[in-house]
């Protein structure tokens, strides 16, 4: 294996952070109603502008209104 090509277990380590970030936003847009199956498989797409962008689309606004009442 050469130096420049990345082992396998990076591979995995990626592989189940973009799934477990996924799962994560699916699970958590399905108890908001949203989109779920859009955000998840946006967050398994690229790691972390996914899960940064459903934080300040979805989840902090809704903390705003909760707060504001």
């Amino acid at each position: 294996m050469n130096a420049e090509t990345p082992s396998v277990w990076l591979w995995i380590v990626v592989g189940l952070l973009l799934l477990s970030q996924g799962t994560w936003i699916f699970i958590d847009a399905r108890k908001r109603g949203r989109r779920a199956w859009l955000w998840g498989l946006w967050g398994i797409i690229n790691c972390p502008t996914s899960l940064i962008v459903y934080l300040l689309i979805v989840v902090r606004p809704e903390t705003r209104k909760r707060r504001d009442l």
